[in-house]
């Protein structure tokens, strides 16, 4: 892996020295204007969309439109040109008027009526007495004896020194 590397990373030093030949990008004709025409249309009945565009372009001049039916019925038509002399210039137009369709209905439940009992309902619970006695249980437990042995004496003296910096105020 370290070997590949070696070659990879010499490779591109020689390259970047100029000791490798490198390849020079040259066009056999010089390129010309643009030029091309473009159009699409939708009409979609289910959804609604309708909506289309055309654009044409000869060097750095482009001509197009597009319109669409918008949400409120109204249709837009937008007219554009473009080129290096007048920039981005563009016509908009609206055909048709709005449409807002009429807020729908809505439909309330009836409210619930309240029923009133000509005789009052009485009602006893029953009375029940319960007793309950715990059942007596005797538990015994003794626990295990551990019994511990040190290998080495307990240590009898223990010292502690300071740190062996002093802070004074």
């Amino acid at each position: 892996m370290v070997a590949k590397f070696v070659i990879i990373l010499s490779l591109a030093a020689a390259a970047y020295a100029g000791l490798l030949p490198a390849a020079k990008v040259v066009y056999a004709e010089p390129e010309a204007p643009a030029h091309y025409d473009f159009s699409y249309s939708v009409h979609d009945d289910h959804s609604g969309d309708v909506k289309q565009q055309q654009e044409s372009r000869a060097g750095d001049a482009v001509h197009g439109s597009y319109s669409l039916v918008q949400p409120d019925g109204v249709h837009r038509i937008v007219e554009y040109s473009a080129d290096d002399h007048q920039g981005f210039n563009a016509i908009v137009r609206y055909e048709g008027s709005p449409v807002h369709p009429a807020p729908a209905k809505v439909a309330y439940a009836a409210p619930v009526a309240k029923v009133a009992y000509a005789s009052p309902v009485a009602y006893a619970a029953p009375v029940a007495k319960v007793t309950y006695a715990a059942p007596v249980a005797k538990v015994a437990y003794a626990a295990p004896v551990a019994k511990v042995a040190y290998a080495s004496a307990p240590v009898s003296h223990v010292t502690y020194s300071s740190p062996a910096i002093a802070y004074h105020h």
